[in-house]
């Protein structure tokens, strides 16, 4: 797993069931200013689950919520 793939994991996760925009995943990760930089986080979103995931296609631990961003299923925490 690469820094940013492990920082990003290590956020949602101490952070289960609260939504992070792709901005505050952006900002807190690389701590430096949002510019549009949606695709670096939505990829890295992406090799993180075909890692952690059982089926990256349908995922469990890292989940989307839409118009909003993502967050770490607190439902499994339980």
């Amino acid at each position: 797993m690469t820094n940013y793939e492990f920082e990003i994991l290590y956020l949602l996760a101490k952070n289960p069931g609260r939504i992070f925009s792709k901005e505050q995943i952006y900002t807190q990760v690389w701590k430096e200013p949002y510019y549009g930089a949606e695709d670096n986080v939505m990829g890295i979103i992406r090799r993180i689950r075909k890692k952690i995931e059982p089926d990256s296609a349908k995922p469990r631990y890292i989940l989307n919520v839409w118009g909003m961003g993502y967050k770490f299923n607190g439902e499994l925490m339980k």
